[in-house]
């Protein structure tokens, strides 16, 4: 009897060495739910809603309104309402002073699910749908978890049994089950931390409040089911009339190619649930982002200053539709006085890298563009120096911009001509990775600069307007440039 206490005891210190050592299990394998950003042209202002991570729930909710360079001051309204179901909102407003940079605020949310912050300045209202996280619980780690601690209950059994009992087989039915129990735990822990972490909630399916924690929500859907969703169709209208030299109201409408019903499964692609690229008759660039006012319906309004057309080319990323770049164009009327928009495009290479176009940054000696003779086919880097210190900040998710146009014909006007252009490019410089688990900087932090390079293969030879950009002191710096891309070696 002795000897079946003495195992017993065994058994019980080395479930207890066990549990010292064995590995943790992780609640969140990889990082989820993390800040969200959304650029914002609302009205005259151009703005950076920060969501922050919101979690656990109910709890509280923080927002950043970042403003920049010649935003007027003001006061917005924020709220916060869920998008699938009846519950509490919260709503606050954030005064936005002079100086441009980020001004918080506080609202509330009391579940996991998706929902929708709107923000309005008294006269327009933008709709930014985002998704508040749930703590997601694999079967795996359910499994690390429940064994754990139905092995510690165990333990206390087995000790007290141990103890007590004057049958020694019956000491070893506890701790046979502890073991048992310990080996379920360490296998869940083990298979939680090398398993690939769960899809992020939303990649595949419209998230709901009911699906929010569910770690695999599309695993009652048969195995062929196909994710893939149908391209938008872009309807551009301007209700009160283009005038030029008057702000005009954009009123763009995103519906499904296939079934007509709008389009309400935007991503958050590079810090925007939709990037509008405009270029004007005599090449002026505008990148703005138009707010969200309801399901496939969003706007912006422009000041367009001379009559001709206007080339709009709307960037978007739809759940299981991947990144699509949507064209459209604009004609801005002229009185019978008015002259016909000049051709931008000089028939020879210009003498600098480094032109100048209205409604752009005008360059000057800390503004310049170098590279090496692009050649179509072939890689080419493109270095933008921005000068000063290295005190860039990081705007849409990114160190630097690069939107090219082309190829264009020397005789057209640049808005007719990039209407038909065959290649829109939207380049990108990236920041440094963050470490691995850790929130990726925003735009309040600068430290990166002043150069900036970028990377892009012109697909055909001819020449390109080309537009770097990048944001210093909260003012977003473009570099307009024309580039003469050469043909390259027969292959």
């Amino acid at each position: 009897m002795w000897g079946l206490r003495r195992a017993a005891v065994v058994v019980v210190v080395c479930v207890l060495a066990a549990l010292a050592g064995g590995p943790a299990a992780m609640a969140d394998g990889a990082a989820s739910g993390g800040d969200i950003s959304v650029a914002q042209s609302l009205g005259d202002r151009e703005l950076t809603v920060i969501v922050r991570r919101a979690q656990p729930v109910p709890g509280p909710l923080r927002v950043d309104i970042v403003t920049h360079a010649g935003s007027a001051p003001g006061t917005l309204t924020l709220g916060a309402t869920p998008a699938d179901r009846a519950g509490a909102g919260s709503s606050t407003t954030v005064d936005l002073g002079d100086r441009a940079g980020p001004h918080p605020a506080t609202l509330r949310v009391d579940h996991a699910g998706p929902w929708e912050l709107t923000v309005a300045d008294g006269e327009r209202t933008a709709r930014i749908p985002f998704l508040v996280a749930a703590q997601v619980v694999t079967p795996w780690e359910r499994a690390a978890y429940g064994g754990f601690f139905a092995a510690g209950a165990l333990l206390l059994i087995s000790v007290g049994t141990a103890l007590i009992s004057r049958r020694g087989w019956v000491t070893l039915l506890p701790a046979g089950a502890m073991v048992a129990a310990l080996a379920v735990g360490i296998t869940g822990a083990t298979l939680s931390s090398s398993a690939p972490p769960p899809r992020p909630a939303g990649s595949l399916l419209d998230p709901t409040s009911a699906t929010a924690g569910d770690p695999y929500p599309e695993r009652d859907l048969p195995a062929i089911t196909n994710y893939s969703r149908p391209p938008a169709n872009l309807t551009l209208r301007t209700p009160g009339g283009a005038r030029p030299g008057g702000p005009a109201e954009l009123n763009l409408t995103l519906t499904d190619s296939a079934t007509g019903r709008p389009v309400d499964d935007l991503l958050i692609t590079d810090d925007a649930l939709m990037h509008l690229m405009i270029v004007g008759p005599s090449g002026q660039f505008w990148h703005v982002h138009p707010i969200r006012t309801a399901p496939g319906a969003f706007q912006v309004r422009l000041a367009l200053p001379e009559p001709g057309d206007y080339a709009v080319a709307a960037e978007v990323s739809r759940r299981g539709g991947g990144l699509q770049l949507l064209r459209s164009a604009l004609h801005v009327p002229g009185g019978p006085a008015e002259p016909p928009p000049r051709a931008p495009i000089p028939t020879t290479p210009p003498t600098s890298s480094v032109s100048e176009h209205p409604g752009t940054t005008p360059p000057s000696s800390e503004l310049s563009l170098r590279t090496t003779d692009p050649i179509a086919g072939s890689p080419s880097t493109l270095t933008v120096r921005f000068g000063g210190p290295a005190d860039l900040q990081l705007w849409l998710g990114m160190l630097g911009h690069l939107i090219a146009v082309g190829p264009l014909p020397e005789s057209a006007p640049a808005g007719t001509a990039a209407t038909a252009a065959p290649v829109w490019a939207h380049a990108h410089a990236m920041a440094p990775m963050p470490a691995p688990g850790t929130q990726p900087p925003d735009e309040t932090v600068a430290a990166y600069g002043p150069d900036v390079s970028f990377t892009y293969t012109f697909p055909l030879p001819g020449r390109y307007l080309v537009w770097a950009q990048a944001e210093r002191d909260y003012s977003i710096r473009t570099v307009p440039a024309i580039l003469d891309v050469k043909a390259g070696a027969p292959q």
